[in-house]
Order: C-alpha cells, then sequence, then structure tokens
C-alpha cells in the first residue's frame, strides 16, 4: 500500500517530467501500480485509515507522485447522497480530447499531495472535458466530466505533464479571475 512516504514532493524533479505513455497491454508491475493510485485515494478518505497509516487525505493521485514517471492516475470522488455516481476510476494514458470554452475554478483553490505548502489563488480550468484512457484490463474508457470530476482529472493529466496546479495561477494577482468563470 502508499503511503505518504511514498509520495514525492515539489520540488522534486520527476514533478515536472513529461511521462512516458504505457505500453499495451499493460504489464503486470504496471497494473499493480494503477491499483495502488487507486487503492490510496480510496484510504486516504477513511479516517480509519487516514489515522491507522498516517495518510493525507485527497481525491487524486499520479504516478509521477510516487516517483514513477508512467502516464498513470487514479481519481475517487464519493457521492454520498447517490453512489451510483460516485467517480472512481485507474486510467492509463488518459487524455483530453475535448473541452469547453467555458471556465471555472474552485472557491477554495486546489491543494496537492505533491504540494507540502499551501498555495493561495484561484486555478482557471475547463468546466467540461471528454477524457479517453484505458483501465487495468486494457478497456477503452471515455467519461464526460464536469464541476469538481473535471477539475481533478484535469488536475491530475497536469501531473503527468509536469505541470503542477501552481503554474496556472496568475502570478501577480493570484485571486484575479474573470467574472465569466463558474465557481465551484
Amino acid at each position: 500500500m502508499i503511503t505518504v512516504k511514498n509520495i514525492i514532493v515539489d520540488p522534486h524533479e520527476t514533478l515536472r517530467l513529461r511521462c512516458e505513455e504505457v505500453k499495451s497491454p499493460i504489464s503486470k508491475e504496471d497494473k499493480d501500480i494503477l491499483r495502488s493510485l487507486l487503492e490510496y485515494v480510496i484510504a486516504s478518505q477513511d479516517d480509519e485509515l487516514v489515522e491507522k497509516y498516517g495518510l493525507k487525505p485527497g481525491i487524486g493521485l499520479a504516478a509521477p507522485q510516487i516517483n514513477v514517471a508512467k502516464r498513470m492516475m487514479a481519481v475517487h470522488i464519493p457521492n454520498e447522497e447517490y453512489p451510483e455516481n460516485t467517480i472512481s476510476y485507474a486510467l492509463y494514458n488518459p487524455k483530453i480530447i475535448s473541452h469547453s470554452a467555458a471556465k471555472s475554478y474552485l472557491a477554495g483553490g486546489e491543494g496537492c499531495l505533491s504540494v507540502d505548502k499551501e498555495i493561495k489563488g484561484y486555478v482557471p480550468r475547463y468546466s467540461k472535458i471528454k477524457v479517453v484512457g484505458y483501465n487495468e484490463n486494457d478497456e477503452k474508457v471515455t467519461l464526460d466530466l464536469k464541476g469538481l470530476p473535471s477539475i481533478c482529472f484535469q488536475h491530475e493529466i497536469d501531473h503527468l505533464n509536469g505541470v503542477l496546479f501552481y503554474d496556472h495561477i496568475n502570478k501577480e494577482n493570484p485571486f484575479d479571475i474573470s467574472e465569466e468563470y463558474e465557481k465551484l
């Protein structure tokens, strides 16, 4: 199981690499990494496991964050009201194939398991995206995402390209954002 000690922290050089594509069919080793990414984000949302293993809560984790420069990521966003709408995916070679013109941002800003300090500011993201990737069974997965899932997937896919969330924040005025952007 991945724990906090496995997660590398900025300014580690792997966080700035453009990750390699995963070969298909996926190897057992890569499949194990993919599963462990999802296991971590699910466990990190369980108070008992957070306490037991000293986990930092998160909703997404990408392979470069555990010092593996491959295009793999996992996201787990529970929907307590409608559990069937829970977003829970571990994908390799995910790509954003289309996005809306409209943009949005998280009112509380974004955080990251690999960024130890709080960085304040708004991170502009596309409001809606379409993502294509592959699961551990080499099945093609196509997702239409909006709201928090859209933002989370963009954040994790950025990791695969060596980009951190704060790279998107306006350096001169971190809270300057167009009124046209939807606040989430």
